[in-house]
């Protein structure tokens, strides 16, 4: 089943963590194998065996078991938990908890993403903790937010935070975790969710959007749509921002260090260099209160301009959420498929976005090729990097 969902461009995220129950099947083998942290006093901390990353034999036992699973299809492995080793435990690098405890998460993102590169070839995971170092293990995601709009404009604090942290991806639970999400927060946080590096609808069912109504699931697709089309912005700037050691998403004073209003800001982000994101945090909301830093800003859904360094009351489109572009940006794009191995690269249209018709700049990158400049101006498009290997066409 999973190589065939897998064959159809479906890949398949598993659940698990280092904690074992004692009605695990697994549990009497960590234990009797001597994998568990113990106490001084030779004995379990807790109830549940916690597997001992820091010993290698026990790291090699556990990729061993997810190389199985990896082998069968599954895309990518759910690095969950990781924040509770023991304190008072012992542990094989022959150091305490005090040691271990914050080392334990980079030790656990670092087996799992070593694994599913050495089997797939892709070094991606889906981790809740980490630690300074965790960042070359992506990615990493908020943990289980309430469904309230507070948890959703904290979700977004935490993300920003985290960024400067020095990690380039982030993502949240699309809704919130703990409960069924209110069907106004659902449709608000997706178009939140898909303007993040990645984007997962996860926690208490249903999640479906077809279990709500018909107008919940039009209003996914649209905001769907939108992170497809965006797709060759979205791994233009990852390839770029990766590659600097910045974060995707980025407080507006990373991109404007000298406009103090932006210092300020909270509730709004940069993803990437080009797109400035102000999500609905207020339940029914249609408009908010933006400020847009100096320069001129077009609305991306409604091509109305604004000029920067004051406040403005902007209203969402279709999509519910404020997308601005900043001038003389050129975005790539192009039409949604249904998943990415299904894009296509042969038909990119370039976007620009310039108020007064002076050169416009942007990033390119095909999924197998390196990273180029695009240079755009007066709808001449003036460098061309990949030398026709794409189909340009310029949009206004």
């Amino acid at each position: 089943m999973i190589a065939d969902l897998r064959d159809q461009g479906f890949k398949v995220s598993l659940w698990q963590y280092t904690y074992f129950t004692p009605k695990n099947e697994l549990f009497k083998e960590i234990v009797d194998q001597g994998y568990a942290v113990e106490n001084e006093g030779g004995k379990q901390p807790f109830e549940d065996a916690v597997l001992d990353m820091s010993d290698p034999a026990a790291v090699k036992w556990y990729q061993d078991k997810l190389a199985a699973l990896l082998k069968m299809g599954v895309g990518a492995i759910k690095v969950d938990f990781g924040e509770g080793a023991p304190i008072n435990g012992m542990y094989s690098s022959g150091r305490t908890g005090l040691y271990e405890h914050n080392l334990y998460p980079l030790r656990y993102n670092k087996a799992v993403s070593e694994i599913t590169k050495q089997t797939t070839g892709e070094s991606i995971i889906w981790a809740r903790s980490a630690w300074a170092g965790s960042q070359r293990y992506p990615l990493h995601w908020g943990g289980d937010a309430e469904n309230t709009d507070s948890a959703m404009a904290a979700e977004l604090r935490g993300g920003l935070s985290f960024g400067l942290s020095g990690f380039t991806y982030w993502s949240h639970d699309v809704g919130g975790f703990v409960d069924k999400a209110p069907r106004d927060l659902y449709r608000r946080w997706m178009a939140f969710g898909v303007l993040t590096s990645h984007t997962r609808a996860h926690g208490t069912p249903p999640r479906e959007p077809w279990e709500y109504d018909e107008g919940l699931t039009s209003d996914f697709r649209k905001a769907l749509e939108l992170r497809y089309s965006l797709m060759p912005y979205i791994y233009a700037q990852a390839k770029d921002s990766s590659a600097k050691g910045f974060p995707m998403l980025r407080t507006l004073f990373f991109e404007f260090p000298n406009d103090k209003t932006s210092w300020l800001v909270e509730d709004e982000y940069m993803f990437g260099e080009s797109l400035l994101v102000a999500p609905l945090f207020r339940e029914g909301a249609s408009s908010r209160d933006v400020y847009l830093p100096p320069g001129k800003w077009f609305d991306y859904q409604s091509g109305k301009v604004f000029e920067g360094g004051r406040w403005h009351s902007i209203a969402a489109g279709d999509i519910p959420i404020v997308l601005m572009v900043r001038d003389h940006s050129v975005v790539p794009l192009v039409k949604p498929a249904q998943h990415t191995s299904a894009i296509d690269w042969k038909n990119v249209e370039l976007k620009v976005f310039s108020s007064d018709g002076a050169n416009a700049m942007g990033k390119f990158s095909l999924p197998d090729g390196r990273l180029e400049d695009l240079t755009v101006g007066r709808g001449v498009l003036r460098n061309d990097p990949l030398r026709g290997a794409v189909k340009w066409t310029v949009g206004k």
